[in-house]
């Protein structure tokens, strides 16, 4: 069985919505909305200050220690994971500097429009999405259960009708007007693909051609890769001669902002297209560290002051360019995604008027 082939079989189990189902603690109502938290003056007059190019936001949208800093407590309490992976996210998009979300469990599964068109009505229509392409379509190997070890190779990989059917066409036709970039993170593709560079960039801007077009009314496709030996001029290139961007990964293992930057901006100088980043892991960490040492990602345990300086300054030159900016940042960050993006809104509100 294919790797699609298993997505198609999970995602037709799943009750709609069900997945992310709870059962509500006793004396709550399983309907009952959940609140935003109150935000003060000086939060509303700095994402005031930003430039409506300049959207920042999360990897999703269901922790409970976000409560005072997203969402408002019930009876004193937090609400639970499962309550607000249901019914958080009006009172996330609520919050005047959390303009996207990174749409993560389209990752592990694909969405049909239906269930894309119910988070849509949620936010305002000045909200926007990014999207993860379901891994069946960007990992080269389908990886045994629990342990994430190659079982065999993915028949899947790159496959561009796949994802075209499965993914692109239900996420553009559930989100509307509120889809952001379509992101295919690419995991460490090993020895096999990176010793060829252009052949690899090759494939994959293949594969992007070979997706609905891009551009102007069409969704910005964005490529987020885990190899180092990828952040270069000639893959930059690649990717964006199929139509697509390549997505900024702030990650332990991939080189700097600054360098990643750098080795792109030739492509993207001049191009009209959105700048993605994705701000994934602080250096230096595992996900499981960093999970365990942030939980329950309250607060900034990490900063990360030389990304944090580096994205400010690219997203205000690219704004003040005529481009947009996304920037989503993960909670294994510098330990807290929301204040992650209200002191990446203050760098950025530094640089400029």
């Amino acid at each position: 069985m294919t790797a699609t082939a298993i997505l198609v079989m999970t995602a037709r189990q799943l009750s709609m919505f069900g997945d992310d189902g709870d059962t509500p603690r006793r004396g709550r109502s399983a309907t009952r909305t959940v609140e935003p938290a109150a935000c003060d003056g000086a939060t509303r007059s700095l994402a005031a200050r930003l430039p409506a190019s300049i959207r920042l936001g999360t990897s999703s949208w269901s922790f409970p220690g976000w409560t005072g800093l997203v969402y408002a407590a019930c009876d004193g309490r937090p609400e639970s994971e499962q309550r607000l992976a249901r019914l958080g996210l009006a009172a996330y998009a609520a919050h005047p500097l959390l303009r996207t979300v990174s749409l993560d469990r389209t990752f592990y599964t694909p969405l049909p429009a239906a269930e894309f068109a119910h988070y849509a009505a949620q936010v305002s229509d000045d909200f926007r999405f990014v999207v993860k392409a379901p891994a069946a379509f960007t990992d080269p190997v389908v990886r045994r259960p629990g342990s994430g070890l190659a079982d065999h190779d993915n028949a899947s990989f790159l496959d561009a009708m796949a994802a075209r059917r499965l993914f692109v066409e239900p996420a553009c036709a559930g989100l509307g007007g509120k889809a952001g970039p379509l992101v295919f993170q690419f995991p460490p593709l090993g020895r096999r693909l990176t010793a060829d560079v252009r052949r690899t960039a090759g494939r994959i801007a293949d594969f992007l051609a070979a997706l609905p077009p891009a551009g102007g009314a069409g969704p910005t496709y964005a490529v987020e890769v885990r190899d180092p030996e990828l952040a270069c001029a000639e893959f930059a290139a690649a990717i964006h001669a199929a139509g697509g961007v390549p997505c900024l990964a702030v990650h332990a293992r991939m080189p700097p902002v600054a360098e990643q930057a750098s080795a792109w901006a030739a492509a993207q100088e001049g191009s009209g297209r959105p700048l993605v980043v994705r701000w994934n892991l602080h250096a230096g960490r595992r996900y499981e560290q960093a999970r365990a040492n942030y939980f329950p990602f309250d607060r900034l345990v990490e900063e990360d002051m030389p990304s944090r300086v580096a994205l400010a300054t690219l997203a205000r030159r690219v704004a003040a360019a005529g481009g947009e900016v996304f920037v989503t940042i993960n909670n294994k960050a510098e330990g807290s995604a929301p204040l992650s993006v209200l002191m990446l809104a203050r760098e950025i509100a530094a640089r400029g008027p």
